[in-house]
């Protein structure tokens, strides 16, 4: 999938003044500090509860040779897990992103505690069982709670292979995903089809191309749904940049600008959970911030959606 993590641009939005002083503070907090639970979903095919906000892995944890980088990643996993989340989500594609996520389990202790979600492109069967085969041996384990297969692009694509794999226990679910616009007919299709566990899909206020059919045949479909790219790859952070929250955003205990975009996305009945990506653990406090508290109603998200679009 693709995903880019908002690294300037957010640390630019961190810094804005006195309607957001709350988030300045963050990177004072302790490692998963948190003052409220956080907001769990159920997973349609299941019930099995799963906490809303994770975190994608795409470029930030495609690295090499670098303690410091890895000590960072480490903190970012402790604080996603110490306040209350387990959703990581990684693929093959994302370069030694699985290596790393194996090394960092192993040395953290975590893998146990962690809803891992990793992807396979749609390739010939041998192609695509090897890939699998890779990615648990780059990741150290034997199972994934998600395997998704990645941007689905033919609206007669079998999902059998993955049923297996479920079977099989390889993986508890089994999902599509879809990066491209040209694809999203077929993917509709393929949703109605297959009806697969997950469906992942970037969606922002900035990009809401997969809001009319796409979400809500996944709904329909009993797809449990993960949105990417949750700040539209800093174009969101661009636009907020230097500007106050408005004054609403506390009637939905909203501090950041960060927190007013995952909300936003939280707020559609349809989410489950949101996998921002991110490399510091003050900006892991502040995205679990946004499933804390309350969440906007449909009003409230036609108000926020108006006061982005007017910024």
């Amino acid at each position: 999938m693709k995903r880019v993590i908002d690294r300037l641009t957010r640390r630019d939005a961190m810094t804005f003044a006195a309607a957001t002083a709350a988030a300045a503070v963050l990177p004072a907090l302790p490692a998963g500090a948190q003052t409220t639970a956080l907001l769990a979903r159920k997973i349609p095919s299941s019930g099995e509860m799963l906490p809303c906000v994770g975190i994608g892995t795409a470029i930030i944890f495609d690295f090499e040779n670098d303690k410091a980088k890895f000590d960072e990643r480490a903190e970012v996993l402790k604080t996603l897990v110490g306040g209350g989340g387990r959703l990581v989500d990684t693929a093959p594609s994302y370069g030694k992103a699985e290596d790393r996520l194996g090394e960092l389990f192993a040395a953290t202790g975590l893998r146990d505690k962690i809803f891992l979600a990793t992807k396979v492109r749609v390739a010939p069967q041998d192609a695509t069982v090897a890939e699998m085969k890779g990615a648990l041996a780059r990741l150290k384990t034997d199972k994934v709670e998600l395997m998704q297969l990645h941007n689905v692009r033919d609206p007669n694509q079998s999902l059998s292979l993955l049923r297996d794999w479920k079977a099989q226990g390889i993986c508890k679910y089994y999902g599509i995903t879809s990066s491209f616009d040209r694809d999203y007919e077929a993917v509709e299709a393929c949703l109605k089809k297959e009806k697969p566990d997950f469906f992942q899909i970037d969606y922002s206020m900035v990009d809401r191309n997969s809001e009319q059919r796409l979400i809500p045949a996944a709904a329909d479909a009993g797809c449990a749904i993960l949105t990417n790219l949750p700040f539209g790859r800093g174009k969101f952070f661009q636009q907020t940049s230097g500007k106050p929250l408005p004054d609403f955003a506390k009637e939905i205990d909203c501090t950041s600008w960060a927190q007013f975009a995952l909300k936003w996305l939280l707020g559609h009945p349809a989410i489950t959970a949101v996998i921002p990506g991110t490399d510091r653990p003050q900006y892991m406090v502040d995205n679990l911030k946004a499933g804390q508290g309350r969440l906007p109603d449909a009003d409230m998200r036609k108000r926020m959606l108006a006061a982005f679009e007017a910024l």
